[in-house]
């Protein structure tokens, strides 16, 4: 009833902002922007690199002045990165030492920087990387899926940011920001087309209502077709299509020069294909992909679908007393989802327990137990709410100060259902709850001691509340019926960061920072399958684990260039980190159980280095590299095996298998990108361009 209401209301809403948006000289003034936008590129020496605005900080600032390793990406390369029709998984790379994976499909990505971020695929899963879209945390993994179009840039901030940013954020902020509304009218509409009939048409439309009222509409979607052939079916193309629909209305209100009200209202819907698992993809004892294998193939006796429905509204106010300035970001989101796969990758089981005449595992073989599974989120609403206060004419010393709040209901399920019966019906479900509640007063200083000198320090205090209950009221094969679990967790841990910067030049300049970071208490609670499989770890609540806080020290020194008249940027950092009680995900055990763990110490170092050239006007040029080196340092943290896996590791006294010694999943020690792209102006005010990209 919500999400029709909201679709009622936001349509109506559409149509009347694009007849006012439409009315007037709009298209004129396009062609006028784009005539100087070709005619910059073709004089504008002082116009090839272009002045990068950031808010790394949480107020805008020029980013060679910031002692953080960052790297942005502005709208143009975004839309190079995010043409064919990608999700967010397509940052993967793209920018040094960041990762993002997923084994749901389009949904649940989960990030990773310098080798920090977490596997758990539980749907309360927390991640040592924050997102924050439109100055809005996201933080349930599934909400992180949200599309990213009609981008002004995006912002990678590398190492702790737990001052500003707050809880779950040792590893880094990814963080995204729409273009906004402005008294200018804009538009623009882009549509490619590629194999398996992928679409990706995006576009939007913006300007003026009145003297004081401008608004932006912003339109996605993205399709594809089914090109996978199921070979057990015999059905072609019975999997692989997506569909995925995403609107944002942005209204800005600014009745005079000190006040202003920026209202957000978006939605996105996904419908399609969850995860393609294929079973014994990789042989006994190796790591190379099985001879049967074909990309374009499966056989599956299990049915596959993904359902992902989201709405959310974000309002932010400003106020200029003059010489300070008050915003308040008041943020709400709500989800709900399902999931459904088949997670043996084949068909058949060799289960000996399995009824008569059941196939043997196949095409490959064997398949121990067969497995098709559906998780789903019927219920998730996220509130934030934070308040901050900053002198809006600093001199020599800059100043914020602001308070934060969070809270989360999240309702979830886990269903299993029987690949071996006709129909695939249901065989057994568990469910979950859990809410979360959190705040947080944080501060920051920077203070130029000379011309050359400026110090910058910061420091948060979080506090964070969960509250978890699970149950499985159906039972899987041989297990009982599970009543009601309960676990809560409440912690409060101080964050701070110190940092340097000396300027060589204008163009030049050295910084030094030290800041730590945390992570709250994480509880996984994945019942549906043999609980008492739980590594002695939680025997009282019945396969339900608790991560302790997790904590980081992270110390990084770098550089930060402009040279040759503003045509070259080069960046340079080197880091070291340590975090003590690391939260892990292990899987292992007879029933490949996931659970929670705290490593003793794991320590990373690295380096990252950010390029951007443009030789000529027409030309420019943005090269990364990064190198990352993780170690897990625990000498009793051990796993169990895992079904049929080759494990390599060495087997402790309990004859389960010690992982001292191994690096982070996901923490790939080199990644290399870059991006080249050329402008041709015409004199007719047009502009030709291509592009190349890359990510390895």
């Amino acid at each position: 009833m919500a999400n029709r209401s909201f679709g009622s209301v936001l349509g109506t809403t559409v149509l009347v902002l694009v007849a006012l948006l439409m009315s007037g000289p709009v298209w004129a003034q396009d062609e006028e922007a784009s005539a100087e936008e070709a005619e910059g590129v073709e004089e504008g020496q002082e116009a090839v690199l272009d002045t990068i605005t950031v808010t790394a900080t949480k107020r805008e600032e020029n980013p060679m002045e910031i002692p953080i390793s960052l790297s942005v990406l502005n709208s143009d390369q975004m839309e190079i990165i995010t043409t064919a029709g990608v999700d967010i998984r397509t940052l993967s790379g793209r920018v040094p030492s960041l990762v993002i994976e997923s084994s749901f499909g389009r949904a649940f990505p989960r990030f990773y920087i310098r080798g920090l971020g977490n596997t758990d695929f539980d749907l309360n899963a927390s991640q040592p990387v924050s997102m924050v879209y439109d100055e809005v945390v996201l933080e349930n993994p599934v909400i992180k899926g949200m599309p990213l179009w009609d981008l002004d840039r995006t912002e990678v901030l590398r190492g702790p940011q737990g001052t500003l940013f707050g809880r779950n954020t040792p590893a880094g902020v990814v963080k995204f920001d729409s273009k906004k509304p402005s008294q200018e009218r804009d538009g623009f509409a882009r549509f490619s087309y590629g194999t398996y009939n992928t679409i990706d048409f995006r576009g939007a439309i913006g300007g003026p209502l009145s003297d004081t009222f401008s608004a932006r509409l912003s339109l996605l979607y993205q399709g594809r077709s089914d090109w996978i052939d199921n070979k057990f079916t015999g059905e072609n193309d019975a999997e692989g299509s997506y569909g995925t629909g995403a609107i944002r209305l942005q209204l800005l209100w600014e009745p005079n020069e000190k006040f202003s009200g920026l209202l957000n209202l978006h939605g996105w819907d996904v419908d399609g294909t969850a995860r393609i698992f294929r079973e014994n993809i990789m042989g006994p004892g190796s790591n190379q992909i099985a001879s049967l294998f074909e990309f374009d193939e499966i056989w599956h006796d299990g049915l596959n679908e993904q359902d992902i429905s989201a709405r959310g509204g974000v309002l932010k106010l400003d106020y200029d007393f003059g010489n300070m300035t008050l915003v308040s970001v008041t943020g709400f989101e709500t989800l709900d989802m399902f999931s459904r796969g088949d997670i043996d990758g084949g068909f058949g089981s060799d289960n000996p327990f399995a009824p008569p005449g059941t196939l043997p595992g196949g095409p490959i073989g064997p398949i121990p137990q067969e497995s098709e599974t559906a998780d789903g989120i019927p219920d998730l609403d996220q509130f934030t709410q934070e308040f901050r206060l900053f002198n809006s004419e600093p001199d020599r010393l800059s100043w914020l100060f602001g308070l934060y709040f969070f809270k989360e209901d999240l309702s979830a399920f886990t269903n299993n259902y029987d690949s071996l019966t006709p129909g695939n019906p249901q065989a057994g479900f568990a469910t979950q709850e859990q809410e979360t509640d959190a705040w947080a007063l944080f501060g920051s200083l920077s203070y130029d001691i000379s011309d050359r000198w400026r110090i910058q320090g910061g420091i948060r205090y979080s506090d964070d509340k969960k509250d978890f209950a699970a149950e499985r009221p159906e039972p899987v094969f041989q297990t009982p019926t599970l009543e009601p679990i309960t676990v809560s967790t409440d912690d409060s841990f101080v964050t701070w960061d110190v940092s340097a910067t000396y300027f060589l030049s204008e163009e030049v300049n050295i910084f030094g920072r030290v800041a730590t970071g945390a992570r709250a208490p994480s509880i996984q609670g994945r019942i549906l399958f043999f609980p008492d499989f739980d590594f002695g770890q939680n025997p009282d609540n019945d396969g339900v684990t608790v991560a302790d806080t997790e904590q980081i020290l992270s110390l990084e020194a770098g550089v930060k260039t402009e040279l040759l008249d503003r045509t070259l940027r080069f960046n340079l950092t080197g880091y070291i980190w340590e975090t003590d009680d690391q939260q892990l995900t292990i899987i292992g055990g007879a029933a490949n159980v996931a659970e929670l763990v705290n490593a003793d110490k794991v320590d990373g170092w690295g380096f990252e280095t950010d390029i951007e050239w443009a030789p000529t006007p027409r030309w420019l040029s943005t090269f990364g590299l990064s190198y990352n080196n993780t170690e897990i340092k625990d000498d009793r943290l051990t796993v169990t095996g895992c079904a049929l896996c080759t494990i390599t590791d060495p087997v402790a006294p309990n004859g389960e298998f010690s992982i001292n010694g191994n690096s982070l999943p996901h923490a790939p020690e080199w990644i290399f990108n870059g991006i080249v792209d050329y402008r041709l102006p015409f004199d007719n005010g047009g502009l030709f361009f291509g592009s190349l990209d890359w990510a390895y």
